[in-house]
């Protein structure tokens, strides 16, 4: 696997990881007690971004080396397939 392959992947993944992982430890205001006025009761009442960073770059590390292993070491035999079959 290139390095820009490498790359390109593991931007691609850690943005889909980041909507996976944005709703986790979040409190509404509503939870909290806190509503701020003109805003609505749903919105958060605090924000971590860096803590939401460094969990995010975590599970996308351990799903990009997951994927990594699929592509380098092969082992479900896709390698195997004639070019015929190929798309």
């Amino acid at each position: 696997m290139s390095p820009v392959f490498a790359i390109a992947i593991y931007f691609v993944v850690w943005w889909i990881v980041l909507f996976a992982v944005l709703p986790f430890h979040i409190r509404t205001q509503e939870e909290a007690g806190e509503v701020v006025p003109g805003t609505p009761a749903s919105a958060p009442a605090s924000f971590n971004l860096f803590r939401l960073v460094v969990a995010n770059t975590i599970v996308a590390s351990i799903v990009f080396a997951f994927i990594y292993a699929l592509i380098v070491f092969d082992p479900l035999g896709i390698g195997q397939i004639p070019e015929e079959l190929q798309f």
